[in-house]
């Protein structure tokens, strides 16, 4: 016999995190697109799901160079920010996929069994984002790096970034993919100069990446699936870091 699920609805930002307690027994609803199809096919039955849709954690704020995305925002509202997460959002699906998915569901989505996900978290890190989140302990904000080794029983606010001197994005495509990454590389210029790239299509969640395309390949754990080879990934990803760092140059 399935087990009723237990349907939570915050309405505020508060609620959501006291809903949510230490994050034991409780799966998160954003947008849906991950989680429905998971729950469809039957291979998650959530004892408790936390709806985020009304909880107040959508929107795209600026504040000075300061930009702070709710993580209930949808994507399909980011693709007009500056590269890298703009084109990256554009990238992801199509646009009725961008519409219903949210910023929250991408970053914390773990590896899917066919394909890479979390294609936003590589120009989020390649831009020095900062998470906020909640769950045992209470809130805390930290560099998304460490978020994503430890997301685990945390309910993920918003992420906040400086706008950059200048971001570029590069990914490879093909028809045969249906609008999965392949593999892509983002990165960003900071008004200091300071140069960061990250990679997503990986095994694992996004990394950051060296800014030497000789030893990238190194630097990340390729894996194999539907879309490509590990192999294939290896010899790709130095490809598209160059062209990162040559549009990236080439706005200096």
């Amino acid at each position: 016999m399935t087990q009723a699920t237990e349907v939570r609805i915050p309405t505020s930002p508060d609620d959501a995190a006291a809903e949510f307690g230490d994050g034991s027994g409780v799966t998160v609803i954003g947008g849906g697109t991950i989680v429905v199809p998971e729950i469809t096919y039957g291979r998650l039955q959530p004892a408790k799901a936390l709806l985020l849709t009304r909880a107040g954690l959508s929107g795209v704020r600026r504040d000075g160079s300061t930009i702070t995305i709710g993580a209930a925002a949808p994507v399909q509202s980011l693709v007009d920010l500056p590269a890298p997460l703009g084109p990256c959002a554009a990238n992801v699906a199509d646009v009725e996929i961008r519409s219903q998915g949210t910023l929250g569901g991408n970053v914390c989505a773990g590896p899917g069994p066919e394909a890479p996900r979390g294609d936003l978290q590589g120009p989020l890190l390649a831009l020095g984002a900062v998470a906020r989140s909640t769950g045992a302990g209470g809130e805390r904000t930290q560099p998304l790096e460490e978020f994503l080794d430890d997301r685990e029983g945390r309910l993920l606010l918003d992420v906040s970034f400086q706008e950059p001197a200048v971001g570029a994005f590069a990914t490879i495509d093909y028809p045969h993919t249906h609008e999965y990454t392949v593999l892509a590389v983002s990165g960003a210029r900071s008004a200091d100069g300071t140069v960061r790239l990250a990679a997503t299509g990986l095994a694992d969640h996004a990394r950051i990446l060296p800014n030497d395309p000789a030893t990238a390949p190194a630097a990340v754990r390729l894996g194999d699936d539907a879309l490509a080879s590990a192999w294939y990934r290896s010899r790709t990803l130095p490809v598209l870091v160059r062209r990162v760092l040559a549009e990236l140059e080439e706005s200096a």
